[in-house]
């Protein structure tokens, strides 16, 4: 792990010391993830050799970048995941990928504001919005 992952890590865990609020978390990151591979699928921008490219594509090759800058072996998990998500996000109503993106981020406050009592770490530091996603596969993969 990269000292600047690390740091991020660290700053980030911070503001996720109850078990409520990571609970919250292990849900409510990976619904908004989903939920965004599925809406940012509904805007195409071209089509390539028969595929369509949509935002979602670009948002996963910018995420990845960022994530590679960081750590090589986690940006390799996330892209797996974040292929996944891309392709059954995909399939997902837009109306819905609303709602699980609203229901996502009602998670994140419940743990914020009811269990942490303190605001979410993306308040100070908007990159947190990336390293969440990551600290979720960092912990279920036991890589931090």
């Amino acid at each position: 792990m990269s000292p600047a992952l690390s740091s991020h890590f660290t700053d980030y865990a911070s503001f996720h010391g109850t078990p409520g609020n990571r609970a919250c978390h292990y849900v409510g990151i990976p619904l908004i993830v989903f939920s965004l591979f599925g809406l940012l699928g509904a805007i195409h921008i071209a089509t390539v050799g028969g595929f369509t490219v949509t935002a979602a594509e670009v948002a996963l090759v910018g995420a990845t970048l960022y994530y590679l800058s960081l750590d090589a072996t986690l940006a390799a998990l996330m892209l797996v995941t974040f292929v996944v998500l891309d392709l059954v996000g995909r399939q997902v109503p837009v109306p819905l990928a609303a709602a699980l993106f609203v229901l996502g981020w009602i998670f994140q406050f419940i743990g914020h504001y009811v269990y942490e009592k303190r605001s979410p770490a993306f308040y100070r530091n908007l990159a947190h919005l990336l390293v969440g996603p990551l600290w979720i596969l960092a912990k279920a993969t036991r890589r931090a």
